[in-house]
């Protein structure tokens, strides 16, 4: 049995225990205990999040965990030395620490993250970079493993990262099986975006938003403005005047972020060759497909398949 400890501090967000029940789900589908699950703090007792609900803990003491995860709160603060002590003794003598959101910051502050690569929640990775110049931080990852010490972006992020925890220790059934008790739309990868093409595009209307849902399950075909508009159930013309007030863009545009954001999951999680990959996201051929992500992250294909095999 693993045994599991999450870090709260006062003013930790409770999004950030909803790992807790990634684990909690691997020991029911298991039908037996494979993690023991701890919430430790420095004192113990009830500690509140930053809603005010609070959490009853245990006080943290000698590291005897397989896994420490440091969870998030809204606003970076400095930390208690004994928090520090106690984690710096962890990165010893466990398996691996963890941080959620802005957990990275205890963890950086701590020096566990000195010349590592790590992720956090987006809106505070230029701070985290400013703050701790010797971590190699990357802000858009959904969660980064550098050896013993993994980090998550914000939010719903930390339940990946427990996903990537229960893929190594139990394997890929598992995964799913927990995945699926979830309820989870979709398993993310480490390497994947924190950003989301379809929720940046926001659309207002449930007919845009159905050409929207349309377009992704089929990139692979040609996807003109007369086949999203059928999806609408409008008029080409007032398809097109609808979607740009709504998104801001034209359909064609949309449509390209959807394929890259399709491809970089492809290229992230398969072993499918660029060309396969360009296929069936819709681009004509490799040479589209690069210059599509070019535009849109800056880098080519190979290199980000190439950063994702090092996650």
């Amino acid at each position: 049995m693993l045994k599991v400890g999450f870090v709260v501090s006062p003013g930790f967000q409770m999004m950030s225990l909803a790992a807790l029940s990634v684990f909690e789900m691997a020991n029911v589908g298991a039908s037996k205990k494979l993690y023991d699950i701890r919430v430790l703090s420095e004192d113990g007792g009830a500690v509140a999040s930053s809603i005010g609900a609070t959490m009853d803990t245990r006080p943290i003491s000698r590291p005897a965990f397989d896994t420490l995860i440091v969870t998030g709160i809204l606003q970076p603060a400095t930390t208690s030395d004994c928090v520090l002590k106690f984690l710096r003794k962890a990165f010893t003598d466990c398996r691996r620490v963890a941080s959620i959101c802005t957990g990275a910051f205890i963890l950086a502050e701590a020096g566990l993250l000195h010349d590592r690569r790590a992720t956090t929640h987006w809106q505070h990775a230029r701070d985290l970079q400013r703050r701790f110049p010797r971590v190699r931080v990357e802000d858009d990852r959904i969660f980064i493993i550098d050896g013993s010490v993994w980090t998550s972006a914000g939010m719903s992020a930390g339940i990946d990262l427990a996903l990537g925890m229960v893929e190594k220790d139990f394997g890929a059934e598992m995964t799913r099986s927990v995945a699926q008790s979830l309820v989870l739309y979709h398993r993310r990868a480490g390497g994947q975006s924190q950003h989301s093409a379809l929720l940046q595009m926001d659309a207002k209307s449930d007919r845009v938003q159905n050409a929207l849902v349309y377009a992704k399950r089929n990139l692979r075909g040609a996807l003109t403005v007369d086949e999203l508009a059928e999806a609408a159930h409008l008029s080409p013309r007032q398809f097109s005047r609808a979607f740009r007030e709504e998104t801001g863009q034209s359909p064609a545009k949309a449509v390209e972020h959807l394929r890259v954001e399709a491809a970089r999951v492809m290229i992230e999680q398969s072993r499918h060759s660029i060309d396969t990959i360009a296929a069936e996201t819709g681009f004509a051929d490799r040479e589209r497909m690069r210059r599509a992500f070019l535009r849109a992250f800056g880098q080519p294909p190979q290199v980000i398949r190439r950063n994702a095999r090092v996650d």
